[in-house]
């Protein structure tokens, strides 16, 4: 069984409004953290008049690199639910932050954990997810004729192509989900009878949808 994660690709933004407490929701796909923390603060100045700005973030893609901030209101009501919420949906390599400007009416340690938790699930219905899992890169080199036989093999679900170079051969890069990686090289080389440049180059973490 391969291991993954999800991801947001892109940005995506959300508000929802309580008790005229207005919670802006944002969350991001990033690299690594020092992005996840350039992001935070770029939202801090666009909204440098909120009462507000508590965030969470997933930095690494085995979700060992985790942070959040309740940003002055009571410990635990704020980022630390929007955390639970990006772990409990294995969205790594993703930060949230929600940007609150108070209303005049307090919601509560109960209230304040539903608003920002809630804000956080509420926005990821609004984004594009990656489903992201652990693959095989190759570099597949068919003459013309091979080519035009290997485009068959390449509308499989498990696997992506990635580049497509038109020379004296043909290149295609392609990514392999882990758990078929084995199935789909044996399938090919029987297909091609062994007449068939295979190059595995490396793995990683890749999205299929």
């Amino acid at each position: 069984m391969s291991l993954g994660y999800f991801t947001v690709l892109g940005e995506v933004e959300n508000l929802i409004v309580i008790e005229r407490s207005k919670f802006f929701c944002n969350i991001k796909g990033v690299n690594d953290e020092a992005e996840a923390k350039s992001y935070i603060e770029s939202l801090r100045k666009k909204h440098s008049l909120a009462n507000h700005s508590c965030y969470a973030y997933i930095a690494d893609d085995k979700g060992l690199i985790q942070k959040f901030s309740d940003a002055g209101e009571p410990q635990g009501t704020a980022g630390l639910p929007m955390l639970e919420i990006l772990k409990s949906k294995k969205m790594y390599k993703t930060v949230a932050v929600v940007t609150r400007y108070f209303g005049g009416i307090k919601l509560g340690t109960g209230g304040l954990t539903r608003a920002y938790g809630g804000s956080v699930v509420e926005c990821l219905q609004k984004a594009e997810i990656a489903d992201m899992q652990e693959a095989v890169l190759l570099n597949i080199e068919p003459d013309y004729e091979g080519y035009s036989r290997l485009i068959k093999f390449l509308s499989d679900t498990n696997l992506a192509v990635i580049e497509t170079q038109f020379d004296n051969v043909v290149k295609v890069k392609i990514a392999v989900k882990k758990d078929y990686y084995e199935a789909f090289k044996n399938k090919i080389v029987d297909a091609f009878n062994g007449r068939l440049t295979i190059k595995t180059i490396g793995c990683d973490f890749f999205a299929f949808r």
